[in-house]
């Protein structure tokens, strides 16, 4: 994956070699003629590289502040994660869940799959998956083998299930499939029916396996025009999933859903081992509160949606295909490299992968403060590009 380097750093926050003593000549500079608020300027690009560049939305900031000089018990074990868990209940229909509350999505995956799992039980997970592609072996550091899957549309199906299944049958000498990872969203933005849900469930209980859901872009799922699930589905045909709050209008965090009063019982001694139990766990329950006491979680996805469709709608206007159907707030758009080239001077995004020697994939993410300007200012680019 080619990644736009604006500054010294590159996405992962480490230094370009090969810029690093132009930026640290540049930051030494800055630093000693401006105040501390001015030593990072704005970007020069827009960026539509992730859904998690902003902070968060104002009225979780404003909750943040206000419940700001209270004295809360520490762990979770505060008021205000106790009314979140209530609020996410009611969404859910359901009264009989563990909800706990973890900072990253890496950690909701690698926790929740170490809760589920025995030492020689491994995951069926599509290949583009995120816990085989973007976590770094996180949930092969704890011990448990991730069987790829080719996925169809970005998703798992009963067919692919049963050929990793098929594959891996000779116990004890391979790893036993006991879990299957999917992630809805999926990693090119498309979105599970109810129905496609179901089968995968179906066929689950009928080998044995668990069900767990990476729920990262779980809003914009369920505000996506083709959904036909609720919070409830959800909670009903999986066996664990969580609830992304990072990539939807929070500072951080993520509520893991349990259904499985065995594995809720214990499951907070896994997120405690795994260095994920804040102290200030306070921190993660006022946003989710504020992010579920009404409709703001899902009305933040929607906006997001609704952005990455004004997108898509501009690349097919001027004659560009799409890698994927744009279904939430990821559009995938194959463009000639000259329009990249273009695009590149005003707007930060990831060249996801060429396509011969004149075309390439871009990612492009929109979330609820995509600026609307800006959109349409990337909008023309591309409606007025000429090679």
């Amino acid at each position: 994956m080619a990644v736009i380097h604006e500054t010294g750093y590159d996405y992962d926050g480490g230094i370009d070699p090969t810029q690093a003593h132009a930026t640290t000549e540049r930051q030494t500079t800055t630093t000693a003629t401006m105040p501390d608020s001015t030593v990072f300027p704005p970007k020069e690009k827009y960026s539509f590289l992730d859904d998690y560049s902003e902070g968060a939305h104002p009225q979780v900031l404003e909750a943040l502040i206000t419940s700001n000089g209270t004295q809360e018990t520490g762990y979770g074990n505060d008021r205000y994660s106790a009314a979140a868990r209530q609020h996410i209940r009611e969404h859910l229909g359901r009264e009989d869940v563990g909800i706990f509350f973890v900072p990253s999505g890496t950690s909701a995956n690698a926790i929740s799959i170490a809760a589920c799992l025995r030492p020689h039980e491994a995951v069926i997970a599509a290949s583009s998956g995120h816990i085989v592609t973007r976590e770094t072996g996180a949930v092969e550091a704890s011990g448990h083998k991730i069987i790829n899957v080719a996925p169809t549309n970005g998703k798992l199906t009963p067919a692919s299930i049963e050929k990793a299944l098929d594959d891996n049958w000779h116990y004890p000498h391979m790893a036993k499939p006991r879990l299957v990872y999917i992630s809805n969203a999926t990693e090119v933005g498309t979105v599970y029916g109810k129905a496609e849900l179901a089968a995968i469930k179906a066929l689950c209980e009928e080998r044995g396996l668990l069900l767990f859901m990476d729920g990262a872009r779980v809003g914009a799922a369920l505000t996506s025009r083709v959904n036909d699930m609720t919070l409830g589905d959800i909670v009903d045909l999986t066996d664990i999933f969580w609830i992304g709050g990072t990539k939807n209008g929070a500072l951080l965090g993520e509520a893991v859903v349990v259904k499985h009063p065995q594995l809720a019982q214990d499951f907070e001694f896994y997120v405690k081992q795994h260095g994920s139990l804040l102290a200030k766990g306070r921190m993660m329950g006022v946003q989710f509160a504020e992010l579920f006491r009404g409709d703001l979680y899902f009305e933040l996805a929607r906006r997001g949606n609704a952005a990455a469709e004004k997108l898509s709608r501009s690349v097919v206007g001027a004659g560009y295909a799409l890698r994927a159907e744009t279904e939430t707030n990821q559009v995938f758009a194959v463009l000639p490299l000259g329009l990249v080239k273009e695009l590149q001077r005003d707007f930060a995004f990831y060249v996801w992968e060429k396509c011969g020697a004149e075309w390439a994939v871009v990612r492009l993410l929109t979330t609820w403060a995509t600026d609307t300007v800006q959109l349409e200012k990337f909008n023309q680019t591309v409606l007025s590009w000429a090679p």
